[in-house]
């Protein structure tokens, strides 16, 4: 499919994790990791690791960076929040809905009342700064039904999705809406932080691992990338993208967000996250409604396997690396030789595909390490989340698969806490290694129980299948 032109004036800028070879002739970076030679009359257009665009020649390697991954979008300007209706789903949560209108001075608002026991009034609004239109199910039919009939009475050219438990922080709208100067991006999100600050143990936690907070790095929206999906709890939509989709599926009870994300991709839109736009998030921290909570976002994988068959993965590995880790994991020495043998295989294929830049042996060896090291953390998040039932029933039966299943268990935490911890905004006290590890654990099994309960009602065992790649 033929992407449309990005205009002149858009610029995109080289991640700063990606390293330049053989004199600005390569690329090496991205999500999967990826070598990009360029041309000599691209390495001339890509000044300092920014690139402008003037003309199509520039338009063209602009769209190539962006869909390489190893640039990301400097826009210039963008629509004017006058383009922008927000849509509120609600359902017996008149406060929250309150603060959030309250908070949206000078756009147009539509309230769709999803069933409250209490009806939402118009009159509840006054003195809001804002345009408040109130729709009403007289049953609840769910957010995805909430979020169409809101779309379906919107007349501008974009719409935006706010949950009633969010609060946008001051500039968001206009980080997001620049993303739309590249006429193929349909949806944009900001990065979701929590509300206010607690010292209470699960709010410490959802501080820095909520399943709604995707991150610090910006990063465009696909399948197995850094980002895979958004929430809708807060998301700009083109609203003609979201026409020719048909909106949100209303038959999922969960992950419809994720299943628009997914068709918007394979419709050809681009998705971007832009973790410089904040909304804050009321999380639950009640113990039984967060564990509630878990579960029913695991809920969702067995029936978006089914519609997305390809997407739903819970590890995405080579076939080198798993190699290289079943062979280590038969503790025995002709194991440990052997892995040691595949892995220098691994190295090699990976020098052969690196040739004619200027990266050295280090470079090369450096790159295979990281690989089969992020196969072992991918390995370790699946046993621990997606698979542990079945390690749990091992680790009883073995005492090898015991240790091996307490190892992965302590490797995903640690490294978890370890990347989580530096990206925590919220002021106030810390959470702790121990406590992390406890709560990463119930938060594991929470969803994994979620999970093969989905996939017991659909009988399906798509979402637990892996992704071998040769």
């Amino acid at each position: 499919m033929t992407q449309p032109r990005l205009p002149d004036g858009f610029a995109v800028q080289v991640d700063r994790r990606v390293r330049t070879l053989a004199a600005g002739s390569a690329l090496l970076g991205g999500s999967p990791t990826r070598l990009l030679r360029l041309a000599p009359a691209a390495q001339i257009l890509l000044d300092g690791g920014r690139l402008e665009v003037r003309d199509a020649v520039s338009a063209q390697l602009a769209r190539t960076l962006l869909d390489a991954t190893v640039a990301h979008p400097r826009p210039a300007g963008g629509p004017s929040h006058r383009d922008v209706t927000v849509v509120i789903p609600v359902r017996d949560n008149p406060f929250g809905l309150y603060r959030l209108v309250m908070s949206l001075r000078g756009m147009r608002v539509v309230v769709v009342d999803d069933g409250s026991q209490t009806p939402v009034q118009p009159s509840d609004f006054t003195g809001a700064r804002c345009d408040v239109e109130v729709l009403r199910h007289p049953r609840s039919k769910g957010p995805a039904a909430a979020r169409n009939t809101g779309m379906a009475a919107c007349t501008t050219d974009f719409v935006a999705f706010l949950d009633s438990d969010v609060v946008p922080r001051r500039g968001w709208l206009e980080a997001l809406l620049g993303h739309f100067c590249d006429p193929a991006v349909a949806l944009v999100a900001p990065r979701i932080v929590g509300l206010g600050h607690s010292d209470q143990l699960i709010a410490r936690y959802e501080a820095v691992r909520s399943s709604l907070d995707l991150g610090e790095r910006e990063a465009p929206v696909m399948p197995y990338g850094p980002v895979s999906y958004v929430p809708s709890a807060a998301i700009i939509c083109r609203r003609a993208a979201l026409l020719d989709m048909g909106g949100f599926d209303e038959t999922l009870p969960s992950g419809e967000d994720v299943d628009l994300c997914w068709r918007l991709i394979e419709s050809g839109s681009r998705l971007r996250y832009e973790p410089i736009a904040l909304v804050a998030h009321e999380h639950r921290t009640e113990m039984r409604e967060w564990l509630g909570r878990k579960a029913f976002y695991g809920s969702s994988a067995a029936p978006l396997s089914i519609r997305h068959p390809d997407k739903t993965a819970p590890v995405v590995i080579s076939a080198w690396s798993l190699l290289v880790w079943l062979l280590m994991a038969l503790g025995s020495m002709s194991g440990y030789l052997a892995s040691l043998v595949f892995a220098g295989v691994t190295a090699r294929r990976t020098a052969k595909a690196m040739q004619n830049t200027d990266a050295g042996i280090f470079d090369v060896v450096i790159l295979a390490l990281r690989g089969i090291g992020a196969a072992a953390l991918q390995l370790s998040a699946a046993v621990c989340r997606h698979y542990w039932p079945l390690a749990l029933v091992a680790a009883l039966m073995s005492r090898r698969c015991r240790q091996a299943v307490l190892v992965a268990a302590v490797l995903d935490g640690v490294k978890d806490w370890i990347t989580r911890n530096p990206s925590n905004d919220v002021e106030g006290k810390p959470i702790g290694l121990f406590a992390y590890l406890l709560l990463k654990r119930l938060d594991d099994l929470a969803y994994g129980a979620g999970l093969w309960t989905g996939v017991v009602r659909e009988r399906t065992l798509r979402p637990l299948k892996p992704q071998i790649k040769t």
